[in-house]
């Protein structure tokens, strides 16, 4: 049994190991077919045709796209992405502050909304078909057919503009307290934890009520075992791998919602970066992120299902 879990877990990395290189070329081609020319963007409308071709061939853009697809691979594999071409900066030392902020607003994200997520999800499923199942299942669907802008915009116009509560825009370097902490990220906190929250919520009780549904609860109740303990005795072990999942998938929401939250509260994340280089059309820069954000989503996705894989009692009893 075990020989058969690390094959499952090795298949399952090299799985995410193709699919990252599968996506680098995706990421290459669809950043290459934006509209624009970034030697043109430097150099001003005014620029001569000789110029624009001075600057890209001192950008080796002129070069085939195969060519500096490898090159620019190469790079990323050995952590030198590259130079930035319109700050002709390192891309590492953009990319340094700006990571940590990013990494700093979704664990924030992430330690507020996964417990309330988990608690109003299982309790949900333990009491369900009662009309808080009901007022939570109601509240969830609402929830999630609310988009992350529409959302940050609300709580800007309430909770900054009417009310003066927290500040419209988000700053992480002032950040030296709990409190200040609290009032940085207050409203990018809450915009990207509904949405995240719900869908957490609703895979969270759709998987606790499969369980419940299995023949060993309904023993473990018919032998005197209370609503309570049948969940989190009986059922909550069992159902480890699929909530893992489910908290996984809705954390990967965080990848999505934080380019639109950061763009808008002009927090000084990777995002708003990146957001930043499709505006100067500065390829590598634009790469390099889009990279970071899909080997997240394949880093929770892989990391959900190796859960799965270890928390299945099939696989590890015989």
């Amino acid at each position: 049994m075990h020989g058969m879990i690390t094959r499952m877990i090795l298949t399952r990395l090299g799985v995410a190991v193709l699919t990252l290189l599968i996506v680098s070329v995706v990421v290459f081609v669809a950043t290459n077919m934006l509209p624009g020319d970034v030697a043109q963007i430097v150099l001003g409308q005014a620029a001569t045709p000789e110029a624009v071709a001075g600057l890209r061939k001192a950008m080796h853009l002129d070069q085939p796209a195969v060519f500096r697809y490898i090159i620019w691979l190469g790079g990323m594999m050995t952590g030198n992405p590259g130079t930035s071409l319109v700050n002709d900066i390192p891309i590492v030392t953009l990319i340094g502050g700006r990571l940590h902020n990013t990494l700093l607003l979704a664990g924030v994200t992430a330690a507020f909304s996964v417990p309330i997520a988990l608690a109003l999800g299982i309790t949900a499923a333990m009491w369900r078909n009662t009309l808080y199942d009901r007022l939570v299942s109601f509240a969830t669907i609402a929830v999630v057919s609310v988009p992350e802008f529409m959302v940050a915009t609300i709580a800007v116009l309430i909770f900054a503009v009417r009310l003066h509560w927290f500040p419209a825009l988000s700053f992480a370097n002032d950040v030296h307290s709990l409190g200040e902490l609290l009032r940085v990220f207050a409203m990018p906190v809450i915009s990207l934890s509904f949405v995240v929250s719900a869908q957490m919520i609703r895979m969270t009780r759709a998987a606790l009520i499969d369980t419940l549904g299995q023949p060993f609860v309904e023993m473990a109740t018919l032998k005197g075992a209370g609503r309570v303990r049948a969940v989190l005795t009986h059922a909550l072990p069992n159902a480890i791998g699929p909530i893992v999942n489910a908290v996984a998938l809705s954390l990967s929401y965080l990848l999505g919602g934080v380019i639109i939250v950061e763009t808008i509260f002009n927090y000084p994340g990777i995002a708003k970066l990146m957001v930043d280089g499709v505006a100067t059309r500065d390829m590598p820069l634009i790469q390099t992120c889009a990279m970071i954000f899909c080997l997240g989503y394949l880093a929770l996705v892989t990391v959900a299902d190796i859960c799965a894989i270890l928390a299945n009692p099939r696989l590890r009893y015989k």
